[in-house]
């Protein structure tokens, strides 16, 4: 598809003008389809484009309130990830989908080599650009990752996380998250479920893995969080968790 000189913003800045060492981040915040990639729906029906396979249900809604609550910039994606994925490396195989959840992507379909690099130039780059320049503002920048996950995925048994933290090599923020996730009697959390760790060339790999940065990726199952009301409570609910699990981790460091 050809791209337009018809301006578009790949991605949103909340509250950028804060100073924080936290950094809130929304890879898949929206379902748009930018005009210059047809826009529209690339083919999907309206009632696909607002399942998961467009975007993270109520993902954004959390990012910005959980901004809020702590005093934090937030920066979220402003296009669809069936527009090209913004968590996934340049290498990743599934960086263009043409087929999730057993939904064929149709404006996807014939998208060549070329093709997927002109989003990646239009959309993807830009996105991190501003992730990193915001994560560069402080020496000690900490990155929470929102997503959400779809209580049940390809037809196989549901998922009865409430939340899940992902992982990988750098525990030091997920591990008292973890433990005080366990202490609050209501809630199922996943360690490194319903997905296990991160994918090489990610958003949190990229940001913070890769350049020593404390993080979390949390994942909120979709169907709590689908109201504005619904994520705002998620957020006042994890803004001092995540506070006092920043605080055990750097009493560790000390």
């Amino acid at each position: 598809m050809k791209m337009t000189d018809e301006p578009f913003e790949a991605f949103h800045l909340h509250g950028a003008a804060r100073k924080s060492h936290w950094l809130i981040t929304c890879d898949h915040a929206s379902n748009i389809v930018p005009p210059c990639v047809g826009g529209g729906s690339l083919g999907l029906s309206d009632a696909e484009m607002q399942r998961h396979i467009a975007f993270d249900v109520g993902a954004a809604g959390v990012t910005r309130a959980l901004a809020d609550a702590l005093n934090a910039p937030a920066v979220l994606s402003n296009f669809s990830r069936m527009v090209i994925d913004p968590n996934r490396g340049l290498d990743d195989p599934t960086l263009l989908m043409k087929l999730y959840d057993g939904t064929v992507i149709p404006a996807n379909r014939t998208a060549d080599e070329v093709e997927k690099a002109r989003r990646v130039e239009a959309f993807h780059a830009p996105y991190h650009s501003a992730l990193a320049d915001l994560a560069a503002r402080q020496d000690d920048t900490v990155i929470i990752a929102i997503h959400s996950f779809t209580p049940r995925l390809n037809g196989r048994s549901p998922r009865p996380w409430h939340i899940g933290i992902l992982h990988q090599f750098d525990d030091r923020l997920s591990d008292p998250l973890l433990d005080l996730l366990r202490d609050e009697d209501d809630l199922y959390v996943g360690d490194n479920e319903p997905y296990a760790g991160h994918l090489p060339g990610d958003s949190v790999d990229r940001h913070a893995l890769q350049m020593g940065r404390a993080n979390a990726l949390i994942e909120l199952r979709s169907d709590l969080i689908e109201t504005p009301d619904q994520q705002v409570a998620w957020a006042n609910r994890l803004a001092p968790i995540l506070t006092q699990a920043l605080i055990q981790m750097e009493d560790v460091d000390a």
